[in-house]
């Protein structure tokens, strides 16, 4: 649980489904936001995390990522932002 009120986006992930939420007033409107994560593998959770950041104000700058599993295609659903991973599988 996380204090104060926050902001919900339900999402299908390739086994299912999750939900993600944020702080409401954690973001400013406007604000320069990067995504940084461990492992990109469907995209799901990244494309999620987008869209929830940009509903309560923040702009992405892009995605980090650790470890990206390429043969699942996680970065079709992010392309339109600047993405990097440093290892490939």
């Amino acid at each position: 649980k996380l204090p104060g009120k926050t902001t919900k986006l339900a999402y299908t992930i390739e086994y299912g489904k999750d939900t993600i939420e944020i702080q409401k007033d954690i973001i400013k409107e406007g604000e320069r936001v990067l995504i940084c994560d461990d492992l990109l593998a469907t995209g799901g959770t990244a494309k999620a995390s987008a869209k929830l950041i940009e509903k309560v104000g923040g702009n992405i700058v892009g995605f980090a990522f650790i470890i990206e599993l390429v043969d699942l295609n996680g970065m079709k659903g992010i392309s339109k932002y600047n993405c990097k991973s440093l290892v490939k599988y």
